[in-house]
């Protein structure tokens, strides 16, 4: 059985992975769900949690467990720091999972990737609120795609329980690291695009794809729904995730 290691997205911490930790422990994995610093519910100021301050806790925990071949699976945002903990320490890492996301070139961050509006909008939050955070809104009608399969009791969940994101994270550029990354493994869970159109994406070199597909062994796994898997297609994922982890 594998040793999987589950990361979240921005706004989210451990508890967000419940609904598949607990499918994946009955089938005989041992599961560890950490929630990364700056997405503790105690409302502390983030001001000075960055990505590597995210990268330097996932190593840590990884570090000290006493397997060597962990499946580091990551969701949304938390490739970034997934990604950079990867370049540390590939020697540790038996192979990677991006739930709905996917590892992007050194220098780039988050913000780089988002509209200029969103961008401006954020921005404007953290200068007003004066903790490092900014929230997202969570609203169906403005995000109908990224909420498909949530229901309202998953969506209230959500609002009620997510934390709002160290902005310096998302600001943070991505450092790739250890050449020794691209012999781990890569999986790639697609969500909100179809598996066919990212095939498609890898094999006409989009640079969006560059770094996942400079992985010498990947592969692409379709799984519809919206941006959070884990709670409207949880039993899914966990199925697929053990399918990956061998």
């Amino acid at each position: 059985m594998a040793n999987i290691v589950l990361v979240p997205g921005y706004w989210l911490g451990a508890w967000a992975w419940d609904r598949v930790a607990e499918p994946l422990r009955a089938a005989g994995h041992d599961v560890l769900a950490v929630t990364l610093p700056g997405l503790a519910a105690d409302g502390a100021d983030a001001t000075g949690i960055d990505l590597a301050t995210q990268t330097d806790a996932l190593v840590a925990e990884i570090t000290t467990r006493e397997s060597s071949d962990v499946v580091l699976v990551c969701h949304s945002g938390g490739a970034f720091t997934a990604y950079e903990a990867l370049g540390r320490i590939p020697d540790r890492i038996a192979r990677i999972v991006y739930v709905d996301a996917g590892p992007v070139p050194e220098g780039t961050s988050l913000l780089d990737l988002t509209e200029p509006e969103e961008r401006a909008r954020i921005e404007a939050e953290v200068a007003e609120r004066g903790d490092g955070r900014y929230t997202y809104p969570w609203d169906p009608a403005a995000e109908p795609a990224m909420l498909d399969g949530i229901t309202p009791a998953d969506l209230e969940t959500l609002r009620t329980r997510a934390v709002a994101q160290p902005y310096a994270v998302a600001a943070s550029a991505q450092q790739v690291g250890d050449a020794a990354r691209l012999k781990v493994p890569a999986h790639m869970i697609t969500c909100m695009f179809p598996a066919e159109q990212v095939e498609a994406m890898l094999a006409q070199g989009h640079p969006f794809m560059a770094e996942f597909a400079a992985a010498e062994v990947k592969s692409v796994h379709g799984l519809p729904t919206g941006h959070w898997p884990m709670f409207s297609r949880s039993e899914e994922l966990a199925a697929l995730l053990t399918e990956i982890a061998g």
